[in-house]
């Protein structure tokens, strides 16, 4: 069928969630994670160090060379510098060799018929592979996850070499920070000549209902035989477990060397995934000498151009945000437990989805929103055929640079695309693929002649009228109608979508006809105009601001299913005018934390009762006397620190009918206003030191106290990945305002770095490895690698108890 024709997309589906480890990504084979004893080299004028073409072969000599684990991005661990470029956080890109020794008994792997390959979850960029010098393959994305066959260049003595060259050294190829080298895990794997297909494993739910549901399984197999002439066929046993472990179907089939079948399983009484509870199976699939294990999750999608969105087949609003790749002072090298602490409280705040902005994440992520319950929306890429801006002295300030990933286009988005889909596919969390963002930004490259018509319509910078000199934007429909084909060659059980900028350029292109389900970024003024004109297009907001007007074109429109905030997260790059190091439009800052902002955004997504109380000195007149017209705020410090007497505005972001404000426990304020721009409570009141308090209607309070001057140190761990620092009071309050360095000592643990959230911040990054920062908002966070020792940790400052 047309499913661009049809008013409303049903996809009903099973797909599977993979383990946290390779074999659920590669889906063959035995796989073994070799992060450990990796040798490192930045080859760079300021390292005084140069490049060999011998940094490759086996006999090189590395033992001069930084030792290190993976994940690792170095571009993080360089100094912050104004001559370097904003869209990059003022970092260094360059160029870098990664050598690693593996031992691997060639002469027992051929008499068994083992082959080994070598898989990458990500590299940036233009990584050249290489065993025992032998040059293996590039792969120009620093995105995407690839696997090689190193079996031919095995060494007979059985020392082998990886040698891995990273190439970053068009380093503002990016809008925002990508990072530099091999910053997600790299994996061993083993396995038959004859074995499961890298990838190969898919299914596709037939139907459901209460008391079963009907599943097709691919099974897919590759032959790595250097002879194939010998016809080979194998008996393949399929397998679906519950949580408990308990086998609920099963079937078997014969499959030969190199081929793809479909079995059927019947599960009875199926449990669905939900966001409230995202139940997950394990599929099973086995041949004789392989096996491949990954979850599944079973659900129903169904998108509608007049009622919007339905999981399972209960209609709701998709409470989303987009995040990048980086974690603060980590940069892009981040685990899993730092990514598992933000989407929890994300998901705290009421978000229900996240889009992969602006590229494939690392695996780890989707694993996580699998066991959560978050909905996923995966992205390709953010440019095609031809380069985007790049700020460099600030965003959307100065003269950009060209630089860009337009460079392997048009040699590799297909295999790209193609990639994304088959490596993701198996994740119940994902639910709509999108092949690009803002590809179609006026002007950026791409233009029209409906740009001579105004600003009607446009909601971001067109940088003039139509241009006729540059790449016609009717280009980019033909090129969405290719990628799109590949997705649904691939998955046809997910739609297709795409972020567009310009929709009303776009709107004069195949672009929005030839995708599903079409994103608006920054246009709710189109929310309704486009709905009459095109009655047929499924809308959503695919990237929005944090103001209520936004939400409310969601919350009041049935036919907009939902909206993704930009950000849930501040992240790297895209930086201001220096000192900056990056962008401040999370929910969460760099140290994870939850802002103000993100407890406003609780307050209009979350079911649960909520409260939060912030303040703001009121402005004063020239006689002296406060104005009381001031505004309220998203952004109000949950402070209460100021001089005796002084007007003070509080603001209450709460999702109550009201609520009342107490000062050290007599009633103040009165019945709150209300503002009708944003919703929020407030009064105005004269500041008295002590405990103010409010208590919502719902039951839900939030209290701030007057503190006193730093007087120790709180440390606080989960035992995992992260050591809280705070500056207290001698009454163990937190000191909002305090900003003293911190000397902090780990043992049993290694220390990956030390963040304060502070956006402005620019010592971070080269301190990377060190174990000082100052506290920004009287905390910090420090995160480590736990080891199999006892954990000591003493967190000291000057003129504080330690």
């Amino acid at each position: 069928m047309n499913i661009i024709t049809r008013k409303r997309i049903n996809y009903l589906f099973l797909l599977l969630a993979c383990f946290g480890k390779a074999q659920g990504q590669v889906s063959f084979g035995q796989a073994e994670k070799i992060d450990n004893d990796w040798s490192f080299l930045r080859v760079d004028s300021t390292t005084n160090s140069f490049e060999s073409p011998k940094m490759r072969d086996a006999a090189f000599d590395d033992s001069r060379w930084r030792r290190l684990s993976l994940p690792h991005d170095w571009s993080v661990e360089t100094p912050m510098s104004p001559d370097k470029g904003s869209c990059q956080a003022y970092l260094t890109g360059g160029i870098g060799w990664y050598r690693k020794h593996l031992t691997i008994d060639k002469k027992a792997a051929e008499t068994e018929g083992i082959r080994h390959y070598v898989y990458f979850e990500g590299v940036y960029n233009y990584s050249e592979v290489y065993v025992n010098g032998k040059f293996l393959g590039l792969r120009p994305s620093g995105f995407a996850s690839f696997l090689y066959d190193i079996t031919p260049y095995l060494s007979d003595n059985g020392d082998n070499i990886i040698a891995v060259r990273v190439n970053h050294s068009q380093e503002y190829d990016s809008r925002w920070y990508t990072g530099s080298g091999i910053y997600r895990h790299v994996w061993l794997v083993k396995a038959p000549e004859v074995h499961l297909s890298q990838w190969g494993t898919a299914y596709r739910l037939v139907n459901i209902n209460k008391s079963k549901a009907v599943i097709e399984v691919d099974v897919e197999t590759t032959d790595d035989r250097t002879d194939k002439t010998k016809a080979l066929t194998q008996k393949a046993v399929i397998e679906l477990t519950d949580a408990s472990g308990n086998v609920v179907a099963s079937t078997q089939t014969t499959i030969g060397a190199q081929e793809k079948k479909t079995v059927t399983l019947t599960v009875k009484n199926p449990q669905r995934w939900t966001l409230e509870k995202p139940y997950l199976y394990t599929l099973t699939t086995k041949l004789p000498n392989d096996k491949s294990v990954v979850k599944a999750g079973l659900r129903t999608l169904e998108f509608s151009a007049d009622k919007g969105f339905a999981l399972n087949g209960q209609w709701m609003k998709i409470k989303g945000v987009c995040l990048h790749d980086d974690a603060g002072v980590l940069g892009t090298a981040v685990p899993k437990a730092v990514w598992e602490r933000r989407l929890k409280e994300l998901k705290a705040i009421g978000v229900n989805a996240i889009r992969m902005s602006h590229n494939p994440h690392a695996p780890e992520l989707y694993d996580l929103c699998d066991e959560i319950g978050l909905l996923v929306m995966d992205e390709a890429s953010d440019e095609w055929e031809f380069p985007k801006r790049k700020w460099m002295r600030g965003w959307n300030n100065g003269k950009p640079e060209y630089q860009g990933t337009y460079t392997y286009f048009n040699e590799w988005i297909d295999r790209d695309v193609a990639d994304m889909v088959r490596r993701d596919r198996c994740h119940p969390s994902i639910f709509l693929w999108s092949i690009g963002n803002e590809v179609d930004y006026p002007n950026d490259p791409y233009s029209h002649p409906v740009l001579d018509g105004g600003t009607n319509g446009f909601t971001q910078p067109m940088y003039g009228g139509y241009h006729p000199n540059q790449p016609n934007a009717e280009r980019i429909g033909h090129i969405a109608k290719r990628l799109a084909a590949i997705v649904k060659g691939i998955d046809p059980s997910r739609p297709t979508t795409g972020a567009l900028a310009g929709v009303v350029m776009s709107n004069e292109t195949l672009y929005p006809s030839v995708i599903d389900v079409v994103g608006y970024n920054y246009t709710e003024s189109r929310y309704a105009e486009d709905h009459k004109t095109y009655p047929k297009r499924i809308i959503y907001g695919s990237e929005n601001r944090h103001d209520l007007n936004a939400w409310k074109a969601v919350r009041d429109n049935e036919h907009i299913f939902g909206q993704f905030l930009w950000t849930g997260t501040d992240y790297l790059g895209e930086a201001g005018q220096w000192p900056s190091r990056g962008m401040t439009t999370g929910l969460l800052d760099m140290a994870g934390q939850r802002k103000p902002l993100g407890w406003y955004r609780a307050a209009l997504w979350s079911d649960k009762p909520t409260c939060y109380i912030g303040s703001s000195p009121l402005p004063r007149q020239k006689d002296g006397r406060s104005r009381r017209q001031a505004g309220v705020s998203p952004y109000a410090s949950d402070t209460w620190n100021y001089m005796e007497g002084q007007s003070v505005r509080v603001v209450c972001y709460t999702n109550a009918k009201s609520a009342r404000l107490f000062l050290n426990g007599k009633p103040v304020g009165g019945a709150p206003q209300r503002d009708k721009g944003s919703d929020i409570l407030f009064w105005d009141i004269d500041y008295e030191p002590g405990t103010l308090r409010c208590e919502a209607d719902n039951g839900a309070s939030y209290e701030i106290k007057t503190t006193k001057e730093p007087y120790a140190l709180r440390v606080t761990t989960d035992s995992v990945a992260h050591i809280f620092v705070e500056v207290i009071d001698e009454d163990g309050n937190l000191v909002k305002n305090a900003d003293n360095e911190i000397t902090l000592m780990v043992r049993g643990a290694r220390l990956l770095g030390m963040e304060n959230g502070n956006p402005n911040d620019t010592s971070i990054a080269g301190n990377k490895r060190g174990n000082r920062l100052r506290v920004f908002g009287g905390r910090l966070v420090a995160y480590i690698q736990p080891g199999n020792e006892k954990l000591y940790i003493r967190a000291s400052s000057p003129w504080l108890k330690d």
